[in-house]
């Protein structure tokens, strides 16, 4: 996979910064006037995953739960795709086999489809991770306006990404319906799925 560009994703993590401190409401400014940002469009997508191409187009009239994370990621990460584990648990059978939760990596260097499957294996076996090249993962991510920045490496070798941390909800149409924030709890991430199925 190619290197990241670092303008590129920076670009895209301030402007996500600002979407994220805007997102979906007005903000008085300090003359007094209202800013509206708009909602991201979110879009389709093709990734690899350990079982091959994901295309989100072929998962039509499933809900989608889209998050932007990595394999290594210390505490974000695990946390959100904690919660997802616990949404998928409390749907019925029948509703958990019309949605899946799709992890997209953000560190496309380390993150392996291989290496994705067995992550998000550990939280839900109905979770699927995916993984592009860094041009792929940085135009995904422009679309659903997240943000990510790649950390330098310390002297151990390892590195951080910091990442926008919400989880998008796409409905059956493909449309991005709503944008849930880190640390939303269970019942309102099966309300998103429910009102779609």
């Amino acid at each position: 996979m190619s290197e990241m560009n670092p303008k590129i994703v920076l670009r895209g993590f301030v402007a996500a910064a600002l979407v994220a401190v805007f997102l979906g409401a007005c903000s008085d400014s300090g003359m007094g006037e209202r800013v509206l940002v708009a909602r991201p469009e979110g879009g389709d997508f093709v990734l690899q995953s350990a079982a091959g191409p994901v295309d989100t187009r072929a998962l039509r009239g499933k809900v989608l739960l889209v998050y932007f994370g990595y394999v290594n990621c210390p505490d974000i990460c695990p946390a959100s795709m904690a919660a997802g584990a616990a949404a998928l648990n409390a749907l019925t059978p029948e509703e958990r086999a019309r949605t899946r939760m799709i992890m997209i990596s953000v560190d496309p260097e380390r993150d392996t489809p291989a290496k994705l499957k067995e992550y998000v294996a550990y939280f839900h076996p109905a979770m699927i991770g995916v993984a592009g090249t860094a041009t792929e993962t940085a135009a995904i991510a422009k679309s659903f306006g997240v943000g990510f920045l790649r950390q330098p490496t310390r002297p151990d070798g390892g590195y951080a990404v910091d990442h926008s941390s919400q989880t998008f909800v796409i409905g059956p149409d493909g449309k991005l319906m709503e944008l849930l924030p880190l640390g939303v709890d269970t019942g309102r991430v099966v309300a998103a799925v429910r009102k779609l199925l």
